[in-house]
């Protein structure tokens, strides 16, 4: 079994991680540090710090080209590739990300010391979740209008609506740590902690977006209600584990997603599917 590991993990910002039984605030490094150690101490177990660019079928076996020019034959492929995301342009968000910036509450903020004074997303839905941290404001920077019934909700968790447009961050001290939200009209927003919506994407080296696998007879049909792509009846299948291949994109759905993956794709060796 050979595993090819990039090390740029998702939540790699993060000082800890929170949500992930058993490994309540370690930090995704040691998280990761662990599993290898672990992992290779199985002597079929080979890993790699690297990257696939590329996997074709040939002749009823999987060929993966990594690292530099580097290939491996195999006849199954598990794609664990994770997701990336992609930040608004928002000023002064790469260098906090992940510490004063976040995008999910409940894996983050827990053991940090301090609860935010406000926070802000581009959700309605999202900023419901917020004030069980602190008091919560959402930024609409005039995009959004949250309908009756979501106003109600927002009033109901005491969520205070700001609809004017952040203009820049203000930083008391430096980065990563965040003081407030200065607005076009010159008021500033007293916050802690800044909740950022973001759009995320499919892990990979050439694109960062997305993993490619092509086939030289024909193309794959795809079941990704299966996180499974099915080459035809009697070729090796390609299965899929982890964030990229769900909506609940969290360390211990991934890690029982690849348990699940691991046993169909044995599975499919051992009677020959």
């Amino acid at each position: 079994m050979l595993v090819l590991d990039g090390r740029r993990p998702r939540n790699c910002f993060a000082p800890h991680s929170h949500g992930f039984f058993g490994q309540d605030g370690k930090s995704p490094a040691e998280i990761v540090g662990e599993a290898t150690a672990q992992l290779a101490a199985y002597p079929t177990a080979r890993i790699m710090t690297s990257e696939a660019h590329a996997a074709e079928r040939v002749d009823g076996r999987f060929v993966v080209t990594y690292g530099d020019a580097c290939t491996a034959s195999a006849e199954r492929l598990i794609l664990a590739t994770g997701m990336r995301d992609e930040l608004s342009p928002l000023a002064g968000l790469d260098e906090r990300w992940g510490v004063s910036m976040l995008h999910c509450p409940y894996c983050r903020l827990r053991g940090r010391g301090s609860a935010p004074r406000r926070a802000g997303d581009a959700s309605a839905v999202d900023a419901m979740f917020v004030p069980d941290w602190g008091p919560t404001t959402w930024f609409t920077q005039s995009i959004v209008e949250p309908s009756t019934e979501e106003a109600a909700l927002l009033d109901a968790r005491r969520v205070t609506i700001e609809r004017t447009r952040v203009r820049v961050i203000e930083v008391l001290g430096d980065a990563p740590r965040i003081s407030g939200l200065r607005l076009e009209d010159g008021r500033i927003v007293a916050i802690d902690v800044l909740f950022v919506g973001r759009a995320a994407h499919a892990s990979g080296r050439r694109a960062r977006a997305r993993a490619r696998l092509r086939d030289r007879q024909r193309s794959d049909g795809a079941d990704h209600s299966r996180g499974r792509m099915e080459a035809d009846e009697r070729a090796p299948s390609v299965f899929a584990a982890g964030d990229a291949a769900t909506a609940w994109t969290n360390a211990t759905f991934a890690s029982a997603a690849g348990v699940a993956v691991g046993v169909a794709a044995y599975r499919s060796l051992v009677f020959g599917l």
